[in-house]
């Protein structure tokens, strides 16, 4: 990555349209898909941190972080952590309304994955591709 920003959010429901906004202010010299495709990603990973993960406990936070590079942005939303891992649901499946949202992540971003990290916290990131740039 060339150059990355950051900035934390509080564990609140209502913060996740602050982290969309954070995005969208950033990305404002990019095109239109790339700037709707971030801020989808920004708004259901911080969705998740804030409801999956203990960020959404009492005085929790979400870190976002979004870095340029020459051919992508890559959005990384660091939580937490909790006890459950972020996975993909099947469309199919009528268990549960929620666990969708990585489904859209994945069909926007180029790649995307999740990293532990030892103080107990989880990133979770998505690399979405910067055409024309």
């Amino acid at each position: 990555m060339l150059k990355s920003w950051c900035r934390v959010f509080p564990g609140l429901a209502w913060q996740v349209a602050e982290a969309r906004h954070f995005v969208r202010a950033l990305l404002e010299n990019e095109g239109p898909d790339l700037i709707d495709d971030a801020v989808l990603v920004v708004g259901e990973l911080a969705a998740n941190a804030v409801r999956h993960s203990r960020s959404g406990w009492y005085r929790g936070w979400f870190l976002v972080v979004v870095g340029f590079g020459d051919d992508l942005v890559r959005i990384q939303v660091i939580d937490q952590g909790g006890d459950d891992e972020p996975q993909l649901r099947s469309v199919r499946s009528s268990v549960e309304e929620d666990g969708r949202g990585l489904m859209l992540i994945a069909a926007c971003a180029k790649d995307w994955g999740v990293q532990d990290r030892p103080s107990g916290a989880r990133c979770v990131w998505a690399d979405l591709a910067r055409v024309g740039v």
